[in-house]
């Protein structure tokens, strides 16, 4: 060994460039914690495991899609039309007025490769059949709309929890500094309103951030107060710097305070929005043929459309999660009279934008790492209301998957002869929402938050991952 007191500079030299190599990578790890730190809390968290979807849309119909109408045809409905109900009703239903079977008014075809069945109301989404898995065994717990709106947003139809949007930002984060992890796009106020897309106990920076409401024609949907008439970018920079370093001297005092932090971090993240939200909402750039593929050029489709149009602007953006919604407020998708009509026309309204939705993400190769997710809070009994209705139904329903890691030109489980009640392959609301986590590399069982003595998850105590349906 070399006596550190003679040695020469080159030997110095020689003997400390690992310690050299050493100090400058730790450089580099502390510029790269603390870019991390920069970016606050919305920073891109690693998943538990290798993902196959990056984001979500959801796309939700409000008000209940009849199932047996849509993507489960029930040959023995149509056979048995006007006959008494074969079976034993459930234990609680939302009305005590269901007569005899009502089959349904629409012709189903087979379509694709994998030959699925689709009706007549969709005919152009019945052209993506090869890239959705349908779900026809989902079922859920509340046969009341409030109740089963929580239930799919929040996983929990009695109390105030998360929504889905908020775990997956809890645990992933987002891909772009300037604009919210999750966005809702006109999203209904009825039904536990911001509930379905709110924080709940998870930190502030999880909360979704509406764009409208489903009053609201989605090319007058703005985010409030977007724009400041009062001060310039400069001085609104100044204004926040000094509401920062003031509350930094709060903080330093008291120690940690989640809503203090977190309402600090919506204040720098509303300042970026400034700029990053209207550029994403002017569809001006977009090419005629691409308007027109969402049905912008159509005064039927025009609406959701644009939502759609907007969801695929904002996931191209980095956006984790994005729900787009059709509600009316007038028919939405509840039909306990004039099914034929009320079906008839939402469906002509959503039909060609979610198929050009899905022409445009695979087109972009998007849609291979983007989980799209169709659905209403619940299904329609196979039995009649008066003469031409259907009433809620919790206990067996279709919704479908489409892109993101799932197996296209699939049916998975099944409802009951009559499309009544999940039967094979049951799939309750937690297992929905653990496959779509699952999709994303997390862990439903892991992704947990401690709050009020309790670790709580989205899957609550239940759920389990549909493997079957994995690519």
């Amino acid at each position: 060994m070399i006596n550190p007191a003679f040695q020469t500079r080159r030997q110095l030299l020689k003997t400390t460039a690992v310690g050299f190599g050493h100090l400058a990578f730790s450089a580099l790890l502390n510029q790269d914690a603390h870019a991390d730190e920069a970016k606050g809390p919305l920073a891109p968290k690693p998943s538990h495991f290798p993902a196959k979807a990056k984001r979500v849309v959801f796309m939700f119909m409000t008000g209940g899609p009849s199932q047996v109408d849509t993507f489960d045809p029930k040959p023995l409905l149509d056979r048995d039309h006007g006959k008494p109900i074969p079976f034993d009703l459930p234990r609680v239903t939302f009305s005590s007025r269901q007569l005899n079977l009502l089959k349904s008014p629409w012709k189903f075809k087979n379509y694709g490769e994998s030959g699925l069945p689709v009706s007549d109301l969709f005919p152009k989404v019945a052209q993506h059949v090869d890239d959705m898995c349908i779900l026809r065994s989902v079922h859920g717990t509340n046969p009341a709309h409030g109740g089963a709106l929580l239930k799919l947003h929040t996983g929990s139809d009695q109390f105030i929890r998360p929504s889905m949007g908020s775990w997956v930002t809890y645990g992933l984060g987002t891909e772009n500094q300037n604009l919210p992890a999750f966005v809702t796009i006109c999203p209904t106020l009825a039904h536990g309103g911001v509930n379905n897309w709110g924080a709940a106990f998870l930190p502030a920076y999880c909360q979704g951030t509406p764009i409208g409401n489903a009053s609201i024609l989605s090319s007058n949907a703005q985010v409030k107060h977007i724009t400041n008439s009062r001060l310039d970018a400069t001085s609104q920079r100044r204004q926040l710097d000094l509401i920062a370093a003031m509350n930094r001297d709060h903080l330093a005092t008291v120690g940690h305070d989640q809503a203090l932090e977190g309402r600090l971090n919506s204040f720098e993240l509303a300042f970026r929005m400034q700029t990053a939200m209207p550029e994403i909402q002017d569809l001006s750039g977009e090419t005629a043929a691409t308007q027109k593929l969402y049905g912008i050029d159509n005064a039927v489709t025009e609406d959701f459309g644009r939502q759609c149009l907007m969801a695929r602007r904002f996931l191209e953006r980095g956006v984790r999660f994005v729900q787009v919604t059709h509600s009316d407020s007038e028919v939405q998708w509840d039909q306990h009279s004039n099914l034929y009509q009320g079906h008839t026309k939402n469906s002509s309204e959503v039909d060609a934008p979610i198929a050009g939705f899905l022409s445009d993400l695979k087109s972009r190769g998007m849609l291979e790492d983007t989980l799209v997710l169709w659905g209403g809070e619940f299904g329609r009994t196979p039995t009649a209301q008066g003469t031409d209705g259907r009433d809620h139904n919790p206990y067996g329903f279709t919704m479908w998957m489409a892109g993101g890691g799932v197996k296209g030109g699939m049916a998975y489980g099944a409802t009951d002869d009559y499309g009544y009640y999940a039967a094979e392959n049951k799939m309750h609301i937690h297992d929905v929402h653990a496959t779509m986590l699952h999709l994303l590399g997390l862990n439903h069982e892991a992704l947990t938050y401690r709050y009020a003595g309790r670790d709580f998850r989205l899957t609550d105590v239940e759920g389990v991952v549909a493997k079957d349906i994995l690519a």
